[in-house]
């Protein structure tokens, strides 16, 4: 395994232009084992673009060519039914927290140490926008994925049987504090 330096990672808004490469991702199978259907996904990621959805979308670039995709959303934003009804955890982290979602492009780049470092690098950039604490919601059966963030310093929260989608699919809320808080929760008893 090998790790990617944070100098080679970049981030760009998704534009209207980027829907093929996103349609043809969606259609993988690492995709498809954690995403909803293709057609649909890609309608959700038009919303963003098109402003009737307030997440905000983003591809990882390596080396300054897309890599991946990323998006942000705020859990205020999802304080209400049916999102409550549908993922009841939402209400037991921060309002103002945001969350994170990504995958990477290409399956030949697993397991390499990327995922992670463009987490990390991510969620850095979001600290510096004045963001607190940042949550992500695998699919407990997603090992890759759940070992990627914890080391871009993510930490179990708690298991809920209900998720975003509003499938019954265990997700494991996994939140990542500002490191005062960190530093803080680890040395309370």
């Amino acid at each position: 395994m090998s790790s990617i330096e944070a100098g080679r990672i970049g981030f760009r808004t998704v534009t209207p232009d980027d829907y093929a490469l996103l349609e043809d991702w969606l259609k993988t199978p690492h995709w498809r084992d954690w995403w909803g259907e293709p057609e649909a996904e890609i309608g959700y990621i038009r919303d963003m673009v098109e402003g009737r959805e307030t997440t905000r979308p983003f591809l990882f670039m390596v080396d300054g060519m897309p890599a991946g995709y990323i998006q942000y959303w705020f859990v205020g934003d999802h304080l209400e039914e049916p999102w409550l009804t549908n993922a009841p955890w939402l209400a037991q982290v921060p309002a103002d927290s945001i969350g994170v979602d990504m995958s990477i492009g290409d399956a030949a780049r697993l397991s390499q140490g990327l995922g992670s470092a463009v987490l990390k690098a991510f969620t850095e950039g979001l600290r510096a926008e004045g963001h607190g604490t940042i949550v992500i919601d695998p699919d407990v059966a997603n090992k890759r994925a759940i070992r990627a963030y914890e080391k871009a310093g993510f930490r179990p929260l708690l298991v809920s049987r209900e998720s975003l989608d509003g499938t019954d699919t265990p997700v494991l809320i996994m939140v990542q504090m500002p490191e005062t808080a960190r530093k803080t929760s680890e040395t309370t008893p």
